[in-house]
């Protein structure tokens, strides 16, 4: 009698992805290539890097990945390009336990885009530090360094070439993404980490401080003092994959306030009543900090209608099939 597929299956953590080709390591250290197999590519998401899946052996060199394990947390993105709702979500990695968010004090500075990033690690599950890299070209960083944390708790100024003991303690035994643009300086950053050049490194424009694409897939590697880490190349785009709340979270002083509004439905427009008004009136709120909270709500709206519509959609479509089955069963006509 055959072995049961079941039998052999065993217990596997996705390191590396690149279109439909991945590299497992499983629980015995052992580390081999693997591709879906055919049930998975079809009737489910496929798998990202920190993904546990469970996995069949064909030979020492390959492995048909059958099915992924439930995520204790997920980072995604909405596709990149033109119309990326209709497109679907990219998932940038699972099982990530801290997201450390990568800033250059340089021309890179955008406290808009960091504010973004924290939403998407909001909408996550996972926490989220912020490294505000290159403080050595930048004289005025500790303003930069007091917006930030304005914003966020947890943020810290660096300069990769020199030091990263303020991330080493922070991300001990934990498995850590690194999110950011090209450039920002995350390859360097996972160099200090694992105490070797793994990651390539290339200087950046002048004219921008943005790079080039050095990391060119997700990679998940293990940390010399325990856990992993995850390069990841840099985010042109970052459409948002996230509701309200998620926006709320990151925004708690603005959330707070509309929670004061004497209507549920304010608008925030000088309504009777409105405490975002009245805070924006006494300079209480940043104009430009508001603008940003209702830009990333109209987004986080607009995700939740799109992702409603293609629950529905798929819904529809899977009782197409099933009717259309049933038609076609030998005693529909009895």
């Amino acid at each position: 009698m055959s072995t049961p597929l079941s039998d052999s299956l065993v217990r596997a953590r996705v390191c590396a992805a690149s279109q439909e080709h991945y590299n497992l390591r499983f629980e015995t250290g052992a580390e081999c290539d693997a591709v879906p197999a055919g049930a998975l590519r079809w009737n489910a998401d496929l798998p990202a890097v920190g993904d546990w899946v469970r996995a069949r052996r064909v030979d020492a060199t390959l492995a048909l990945i059958e099915s992924v394990e439930p995520r204790t947390t997920c980072i995604s993105r909405g596709r990149p390009g033109g119309g990326s709702r209709r497109a679907g979500e990219q998932v940038l990695a699972a099982n990530v336990d801290l997201i450390l968010i990568v800033m250059g004090l340089d021309g890179d500075y955008n406290l808009r885009r960091l504010e973004r990033y924290l939403v998407l690690a909001a909408a996550s599950g996972a926490a989220a530090m912020v490294a505000l890299n290159k403080r050595d070209v930048c004289p005025e960083w500790p303003v930069r360094l007091a917006e930030v944390e304005a914003v966020t708790t947890h943020a810290v100024a660096l300069s990769a070439h020199e030091s990263v003991a303020p991330l080493a303690e922070a991300i001990r035994g934990r498995t850590v993404v690194l999110l950011g643009s090209s450039g920002a300086g995350k390859s360097t950053i996972a160099n200090a980490l694992l105490g070797d050049t793994r990651q390539t490194t290339q200087p950046v424009r002048a004219s921008d401080s943005r790079g080039r694409h050095t990391t060119t897939r997700r990679m998940l590697i293990d940390l010399p003092g325990g856990g992993a880490l995850i390069d990841t190349p840099g985010l042109r785009e970052l459409a948002l994959w996230a509701g309200e709340d998620s926006v709320d979270e990151v925004f708690e002083g603005i959330a707070a306030l509309a929670h004061q509004c004497r209507f549920p439905d304010c608008a925030h427009a000088g309504e009777p009543g409105c405490a975002v008004s009245a805070a924006l009136e006494t300079g209480e709120l940043d104009p430009t900090c508001f603008a940003a909270w209702q830009k990333l709500r109209a987004e986080a709206r607009y995700y939740e209608r799109s992702v409603d519509q293609r629950a529905a959609a798929e819904n529809k479509r899977k009782w197409k099939v099933i009717h259309k089955a049933m038609r076609h069963h030998p005693k529909h006509n009895r």
